[in-house]
Order: C-alpha cells, then structure tokens, then sequence
C-alpha cells in the first residue's frame, strides 16, 4: 500500500499513521467510490457545487439568518485567507473548532479544509482539561472559537495555540477580519489520502481516541450511506440535533446535504419540542437525530409538527423497536436506524423504506462488508451473538495509539458491539461488549432490559448496568426516570420489576432500581453509560 504525494507541509498526521500492517482492509467496490489522487473535499462540496447549481442557492439556514451557497464560499475562502495571510497557517497544521452548530462554524471548517489544514472540530461543552488533553494529542496551532465559548480554551493553557475568537464585536473577531478580505482564495490541491480531519471518540474512557479521516473519506461516506440508504434530493432541507463535532452530526448536517446541494437549517440548542416546531417552520425534510430526541418528540405530543418530513434518520444509540413502531403509527414514517462509528466516520449498516425491519438495525450499506465474528476472529452461526465486524470504503486509523491493535484485527474493524445475524442478512443489535452484564453465570444485555422497561407506561426513560454483587458478581441495576405524577416507591418498583420478567427472560428483571430525574447523555443524546457504571459502583454494597 502506497500513500499519494501529500500537500501537507507540516507532515505532523502522516508521521502518525498506523503502520500499514495495522491498517484495515479498504474496499471501493462502487464506481462512484473511484476519487482522483488529488482531491480536496472542501472544493468538491463548496466550490463545485456553486459552479453546478449557482451561487444563489439556499445553503445554511437558521432561525434567523440565510447563507446561499455563494454566501458560505466567500466566508469559507475568507476564512482561508486569514488563516494563511494573518496567521501563517501552513498546509498540514491542525485548528481547533469549538462553538455550537451556525454558520461560521461551517465557514471556519471550510475554510480550514481550503487551506488544506486539518479540522479538529470539538464538542463545545468541553471543559479546560478535557480542550488541553484534545491539544496535547493533536497540536493544534491555531483555534477558531465562537466568541461566547472562549474561557474554558483560555484556561486550558494550550502554549503556542493562537486564538481567534467569531461571532463577537472585537476588533480581532474572525468574522472583521473576513470582512477585510476579497474572498479570493487559491485552494489548496491536497492528496485524497491527506487528513482532512481528526476526530475524537466519544464515552472513551481514559485518554481520549484520535481517529484521522482523509479527504477521500468525507465523500465516501456521503457516496455510500447518503446516496444508497438516504437518498437525499436537492430540494430537501436537512437539519437535527448532533454537534458537528461529532461525526454524526457533520455528515447529516453538512456533508450529505452540500453533497447533492440541499440546504440544512443548523440548530445551536433546541428542546425536542421546539425541534418539532423549527422542523414546521422551515419546511424540514430530513431530520437526523437520536431515539431519545423521537421518544420526546411522541411524548410532548409535538407529532403533528413533522409532517413536512421525508426521511428521519437515527443513531448514537440502537433504535427499540417499540418506538420505531410506535413513531410510524403517529406519523405514518419509518425512521432509517444506523450503526456508525468515529473510527468508521459515519454509517456503515443501515436499511430505509420496505428493507426496514423494527429492532433490526439494517444491512450493510453499500461499499460495506459486516460479519458477526467470535474472539478468536472466526464468523460464528446466524442467530448467535458475537462481535461486529466491518470493512468498506473507510476505517480506523488512530492517530499514534496503541489501541489500534485493538479495533482492527485481521483487516477487520472490530467496533466493539455485539450484534447477531439473521439468516436473511439482517444485523440485530445486542449490545456494547462492554454493556454485557454477567450474573450469576448469566450474559444480560443492559440495553435489553431497559427496551423492555421503555414498554411500561410508568418509564420516560431508563438506562440499565451492572452493579456489583457479592453473590452474583453482578446484578442489572436500573436507573429510571418516571413520568410525572408516578410514585418513586417500592411499589412501582414491584411493578416495573415484574413487568420486565413478564417482557423478557425473568433472569434478566433489574434486582436494582433506582429513580433519578435524569440520565447521563452526551450532546448527541447518546446514553453515557460508563457514567452509570461508576455511579453503580460506588453505591454497591
């Protein structure tokens, strides 16, 4: 295997690369999956889309403001000239993105890519330590950050990172400095295997996981899950929940509509409710956002809300059947169910329209391969549980970590969930491996029982782990937020108790119940389970 000429002068994430005996096996078995050695994705999302389509076309939209497509690539090549004219960025250094979903966010990743730097883009609840272990690992050089988020990047002490506030009304803001540019800006011909951006795992434990993504693989994804499963139209208006941070969210919000040139409308923070409401008031299409976001959505009676809807797609979590079906009953859509990885970049099995089975997360996608494999590598039996395995277009490659012995094994990417095929081909999601609760010599899935908690009036929602036991070594504890008006007493917990024994296997019920206000979730909605087995484990006993 053989790297293209890079356009990197700063050589620091290709220096970084695994070993290519350590990479994983890549496949591009579709035509539209064949990309020219040179290639810059930024170009071919921006620029050739105002060449094909106008520069008048809607683009970014939000509650309040409009970009055309012509509006964000002169910001996007301003944000370029700055970069390179003021600050001296050098094609291959890495820039910090911090602030909420808007359009100079989008601008500043552009423009980023443009200047063939490469995107670090983070999640802006971080804190100071959490921003200075994300410097550490990637040595960002300079950060762009949205002028309301600067002082947990200013207390991380992050030496030799330039700082340049947006959005605000000082004289160094990003966006006075664009203005003093022309938007003339000469992109830079980066490899298609050059990084383009490092993103870092979510719920990981321990030092955070760098996954590097090349400009190749920010349209392979939009060429193999986006065009097969989502099919989006150039008329659709995208918009939904995840951070552009996370891979989720830059894909289902950036990417795949600029792909085909739709236009998204880009949220900050919106309650499930007032999603329903922005999706009524500009026309949404498509909507991507977490099952927990859907649940919401049912439970405030804001349904009605969405019947400009197209396609809703889910991920971050395994989707229950019981509001998939529950969702199609109210709104006659049937909600596309994804499993992704930031080590995969986005989705790599899914299924949309008749080829959708509830509970069942899908097939693979286009360009993909899956297999359910044992520990020692081998596939196991349809119908038996074991460990995802996954090749295609894309795959990990952590930025100079020891773990990537772990993830890729055997040219496979091993993303840590148990699943089970079916003999027609279908993936059924069990669990996280590491969600496996053993008691008493039983394997439960955490996820398991709190879908069959989910099927109780009483339950808003739930999430259940194991506790440590003396006797059992583990017993399934569950956390439980009820709706209002229910007694958190020993009664409903009878109740709730029996109604899991009479839903599933009675070895399963949660021996453990405790009821909490709320749960742990990440900004995307995805349940932080990890949290609650701390929590557990410091209350055992």
């Amino acid at each position: 295997m053989e790297l293209s000429p890079s356009a990197h002068v700063d050589t620091f994430c290709r220096d970084r690369l695994p070993p290519f005996s350590l990479w994983p096996e890549l496949h591009f078995d579709l035509p539209e999956l064949t990309y020219p050695d040179r290639l810059n994705c930024a170009v071919r999302l921006l620029d050739d889309a105002v060449v094909r389509w106008g520069a008048d076309r809607p683009c970014l939209l939000t509650p309040t403001d409009r970009w055309t497509y012509g509006d964000l690539l002169r910001h996007a090549n301003q944000v370029a000239q700055v970069l390179t004219e003021d600050l001296g960025l050098r094609p291959g250094n890495r820039v910090l993105l911090r602030g909420p979903n808007n359009p100079w966010l989008v601008a500043a990743w552009f423009g980023v890519l443009k200047a063939g730097g490469v995107a670090v883009t983070t999640m802006p609840m971080l804190r100071a330590a959490e921003l200075a272990q994300l410097h550490d690992i990637s040595r960002t050089t300079v950060a762009l950050c949205d002028h309301r988020y600067v002082d947990e990047l200013e207390a991380a002490g992050t030496p030799g990172l330039a700082l340049v506030p947006y959005g605000g009304d000082g004289a160094d803001d990003l966006t006075r400095r664009c203005a003093a540019k022309d938007g003339a800006f000469r992109n830079v011909a980066t490899a298609a295997d050059d990084v383009a951006l490092i993103a870092f795992t979510s719920g990981t434990t321990g030092r955070p996981k760098a996954t590097m993504h090349f400009h190749r693989d920010v349209l392979a994804n939009a060429d193999t899950f986006s065009r097969h499963i989502v099919k989006p139209r150039q008329d659709d208006v995208f918009t939904g929940t995840p951070p552009l941070a996370f891979t989720f969210g830059l894909g289902g919000l950036v990417v795949f509509p600029l792909h085909v040139g739709a236009a998204t409308l880009l949220i900050e923070q919106a309650s499930p409710e007032r999603l329903a409401d922005l999706v009524a008031e500009h026309g949404v299409t498509v909507l991507f956002t977490a099952p927990t976001a859907y649940r919401a959505i049912m439970a405030a009676g804001a349904v009605d809300r969405l019947t400009g809807l197209r396609r809703c797609v889910s991920a971050g979590e395994a989707l229950p059947a019981q509001v998939w079906q529950d969702f199609h009953a109210a709104t006659g859509l049937r909600i596309i169910d994804g499993i992704g990885a930031t080590e995969m970049l986005h989705v790599f099995i899914s299924a949309a329209d008749d080829d959708i089975r509830p509970g069942a997360t899908g097939k693979p996608v286009p360009g993909y391969r899956a297999m359910v494999v044992g520990e020692n590598g081998a596939p196991v039996p349809d119908g038996e549980p074991g460990l995802l395995a996954v090749t295609g277009p894309t795959g990990c490659r952590y930025l100079d970590d020891p773990r990537q012995t772990t993830y890729v094994r055997n040219g496979w990417n091993i993303t840590g969930d148990t699943y089970i095929r079916d003999r027609d081909g279908y993936f059924w999601y069990v669990a996280r491996s590491d969600d496996m609760i053993v008691s008493s010599g039983y394997n439960i899935a955490g996820p398991e029982v709190e879908k069959a908690l989910l099927t109780h009036p009483h339950v808003t929602d739930c999430g259940v782990v194991g506790a440590p036991d003396e006797r059992r070594g583990m017993v399934v504890k569950a956390y439980v937020v009820l709706r209002d008006g229910v007694a958190a007493d020993d009664v409903t917990v009878k109740e709730l108790q029996n109604h899991v024994k009479r839903t599933i296997a009675p070895y399963k019920y949660p021996r453990a119940v405790e009821f909490v206000t709320e749960l742990p979730r990440t900004s995307n909605g995805k349940l932080q389970r990890g949290a609650l087995r701390r929590r557990a484990a410091n209350t055992a006993g």
